[in-house]
């Protein structure tokens, strides 16, 4: 958690910033001394805001912060490396949201297996008009994760996870597999 550190030195001192008439004055001197004590985390946390932007770098609970910021939700008990990776990806998982690379993409950062994904839909191009269409007319998809142990996987999360992020008008279905 962010907070005070004992005896944290401020980067930028502000005793050396009084005008000489107060460098003599022990009152000065001991009050300038209570405003860095209390200024020192903040101008530390400004000098490295970078780092705490960057899910591999800041400390945890701001990467639980950055998790709700950009939309994705964490589960308690994966590792801290998941969570963070997790975070790292999110703008590239958006990139492909409503696609099936996205979505496996999506299903193997939250579960850690690669799904596979069957899709009823597709895309051509036709020179001439009124072309037959690829795939079939019901918008459907199943996703099935093959994993050692089925109940390792929470399936109502997964099945929230898979329903926010496909395409609205698509009916899907999520089989979570032993291999």
């Amino acid at each position: 958690m962010r907070g005070s550190i004992e005896g944290l030195l401020s980067p930028k001192p502000m005793t050396t910033l009084l005008p000489a008439l107060y460098q003599d004055d022990d009152v000065a001197l001991a009050f300038v001394d209570g405003l860095d004590e209390v200024l020192a985390p903040v101008l530390v946390t400004c000098d490295s805001v970078e780092a705490y932007v960057d899910p591999h770098l800041a400390p945890l609970d701001f990467v639980e912060w950055l998790a709700g910021w950009v939309g994705i939700e964490l589960d308690e008990t994966w590792p801290d490396e998941r969570k963070r990776n997790l975070v790292a990806r999110a703008a590239d998982l958006f990139a492909w949201q409503g696609t099936v690379r996205g979505m496996a993409d999506l299903v193997e950062v939250y579960v850690g297996v690669r799904p596979e994904i069957e899709d009823s839909g597709g895309v051509t191009w036709s020179p001439s008009p009124q072309g037959d269409l690829p795939g079939t007319p019901a918008m459907e998809m199943t996703v099935r994760v093959r994993v050692d142990d089925p109940a390792s996987v929470d399936a109502r999360r997964l099945e929230r996870l898979v329903a926010r992020a496909k395409p609205a008008e698509v009916v899907h279905r999520v089989e979570v597999v032993g291999r």
